[in-house]
């Protein structure tokens, strides 16, 4: 007979995988003392501010008067964006000693990997079950297998590993703070610095200090949404797909189908049989789904496709974002009612939703589906992408990192230059890794030798990439 969990039974045991089970940090309060400023409880004394420029209203138009910004940091390479590319992106950047600022809008690191609770890595993979992502990505991986309750089916061709969310905050977080870069966090992207010749020169954020500045040597762009290159007048095309939110379920000891095109199926012995990444279930066909296991007992991810809507329209994630929650209690409300599945509850709705694509960049070489289909060799390769819903694995060239016009600016992530079709594939969280890993040494070298990013030598990227552990084939 399945043990029953409570809420807080299974909150302790997802806290299992955290700091004090790995060990790897300081004891909690001598972590929390660190690099903290002295403070006093109470009331302040006032802080010293800039003069207000507070946007006015004119004849019907909201006018915002010219101000100045203050400088938070000067960087040799600021990366936006703490997802999987992003982190990628720092680590690697970091590694060729250079000075690294981490900037990203919400309060832990991993992106969909994490708070979208994305939990399964794929495609790691190609035709034959050769693992061809490996570099920055399988350190991570590696990190959780330290970690009771961080990884499971890891090594398990063609089976995709499934991480914890929270194992992996913790991991992502020893991994950055050790690296001695320097990390904003709850600190959102608005705009691109851009000098007289255009050329980028770091980027504006907004926060709880207000709006200020970062100036970098090299930005990568690593928000998911292109957010800095769009902000900076990169050329770039806007799409729309499918936004969803991913949720766990508590007390739940057995997996379903999920969608059409689903892998999340029950063997002969009730294991789950995942061969194929799955798709997600549209949200109008949830009906009582339980979705698939998870490293924790008793918990399952349920993988949300949700509608073809604008990720870039306020309006409509806003509709999303409340609509979805509705969606996922009355699912949970039809899996009670299942023979066995009476004590089961809603453990966590992502606290992000799951925006698949907005912008594809317009880049120096933009990755095709015929090429991918093809086959094709790129010499500029930067890596691989695992095989995924039947196409096989492919290269990626680092073309496809670099704006066809504007400087000092690499992208990073599901945001790089593909067609549609491909950015299907190049969105997923270890191709993530791939991209952000080889835009963070490419931003490193052109730092250290104040070139461009569109002139680095392919041979030398390629050189410090295979260094850190990269598949070039």
């Amino acid at each position: 007979m399945a043990v029953k969990m409570t809420r807080r039974d299974l909150i302790r045991s997802l806290s299992a995988s955290g700091l004090v089970t790995a060990g790897s940090l300081l004891p909690i309060a001598d972590l929390l003392a660190q690099d903290l400023k002295p403070a006093v409880r109470g009331p302040q004394p006032p802080a010293p501010r800039a003069p207000l420029a507070p946007a006015r209203l004119q004849v019907n138009k909201v006018i915002q008067p010219e101000r100045e910004i203050a400088v938070l940091r000067e960087t040799d390479v600021l990366v936006v964006g703490g997802g999987p590319a992003g982190t990628a992106a720092a680590l690697a950047a970091r590694r060729l000693g250079v000075d690294v600022t981490l900037v990203e809008r919400y309060g832990h690191l991993g992106g969909l990997a994490t708070g979208g609770l994305v939990l399964a890595i794929f495609p790691l993979y190609d035709r034959d079950d050769k693992q061809v992502i490996r570099g920055i990505g399988e350190e991570m991986m590696q990190r959780l297998d330290q970690l009771k309750f961080g990884i499971v089916d890891r090594g398990q061709a063609p089976l995709y590993p499934v991480v914890d969310a929270e194992a992996f905050k913790y991991v992502l977080a020893d991994m950055t703070l050790a690296s001695g870069m320097h990390i904003y966090l709850n600190c959102w992207g608005v705009d691109a610095i851009i000098d007289d010749r255009n050329a980028v020169k770091g980027a504006v954020f907004e926060s709880k200090s207000g709006r200020q500045a970062v100036l970098a040597k090299i930005v990568v762009d690593a928000s998911g949404d292109g957010d800095i290159y769009a902000a900076a007048g990169a050329s770039f095309v806007k799409v729309k797909d499918n936004i969803g939110l991913v949720s766990r379920i508590g007390n739940i000891h057995e997996v379903d189908m999920i969608g059409d095109d689903a892998e999340h199926q029950a063997g002969a012995t009730g294991a789950p049989v995942r061969k194929r990444p799955t798709q997600g279930a549209p949200v109008t066909t949830l009906d009582g789904k339980v979705g698939s296991h998870t490293p924790v007992e008793g918990v399952n991810w349920l993988n949300m496709k949700g509608p073809v809507a604008d990720g870039l329209d306020v309006d409509d994630l806003t509709a999303l974002e409340l609509k979805h929650r509705i969606a996922l209690w009355k699912n949970i409300e039809q899996v009670r009612k299942k023979p066995g599945d009476e004590s089961a509850f809603l453990l966590e709705t992502a606290p992000q939703m799951g925006v698949r694509l907005t912008r594809l960049l317009d880049g120096i070489t933009s990755l095709t589906s015929e090429m991918t289909e093809k086959q094709k060799t790129h010499d500029d390769v930067i890596g691989y992408s695992g095989t995924y819903a039947n196409n096989p694995e492919f290269q990626i060239p680092y073309g496809a990192l670099v704006p066809a016009r504007t400087e000092n600016l690499l992208a990073a992530g599901r945001c790089i230059a593909t067609d549609f079709k491909v950015a299907d594939t190049t969105r997923l969280i270890p191709v993530c890794w791939v991209t952000g890993q080889a835009a963070g040494i490419a931003a490193a070298l052109c730092a250290r030798d104040g070139s461009q990013p569109r002139n680095v030598a392919i041979e030398r990227l390629q050189e410090e990439l295979r260094k850190q552990g990269v598949h070039l084939g």
